[in-house]
């Protein structure tokens, strides 16, 4: 269960999503924070210059393999605006970092870009459990799955 202390994390996962998205980005942003409270590395999606794979949870999971011992990823948490794509899933996995909060799933996520008549990506939504089942996972945050799925809609909308 999320608790409300961790509300803040998830919150800036928000705020870098809308950076992501007001630098021609998809809106993602994500936090990785140790086990006492302590924000370790933040990042937001970086795919607008063609490398599909530059995730922010995929981004966290190798600085934490260069910069973190075993027992400090283990006991890492990950805040994200969305869910882990399996790519992201896998990265968390093999590093073995700790538990995973998101904000929005990856079937809220399908559902939404569907809704906005947006191709499917190349790659099934698999939820993480099923790419990495040992990984603890919470989410959705029903109190911040408006404001992502505002974000996603805003960068899926053509402008007029």
């Amino acid at each position: 269960m999320v608790d409300t202390t961790e509300l803040p994390y998830l919150r800036r996962c928000l705020e870098l999503a809308g950076e992501a998205l007001d630098a021609g980005d998809e809106p993602f942003g994500s936090v990785l924070v140790g086990a006492d409270g302590t924000v370790l590395a933040e990042d937001r999606n970086r795919i607008a210059d063609g490398d599909r794979t530059r995730h922010p949870e995929f981004e966290l999971a190798r600085w934490s393999a260069g910069h973190l011992s075993p027992e400090e990823r283990a006991g890492a948490t990950v805040y994200t605006s969305g869910e882990h794509c399996p790519m992201c899933a896998a990265a968390h996995g093999w590093v073995g970092l700790g538990r995973i909060v998101y904000v929005a799933s990856s079937a809220q996520l399908v559902s939404w870009l569907a809704e906005l008549g947006v191709e499917p990506a190349p790659v099934r939504p698999l939820p993480v459990q099923e790419v990495a089942p040992g990984v603890t996972v919470e989410g959705p945050v029903p109190e911040l799955v408006e404001e992502i799925r505002a974000l996603h809609r805003r960068a899926h909308t053509p402008r007029g």
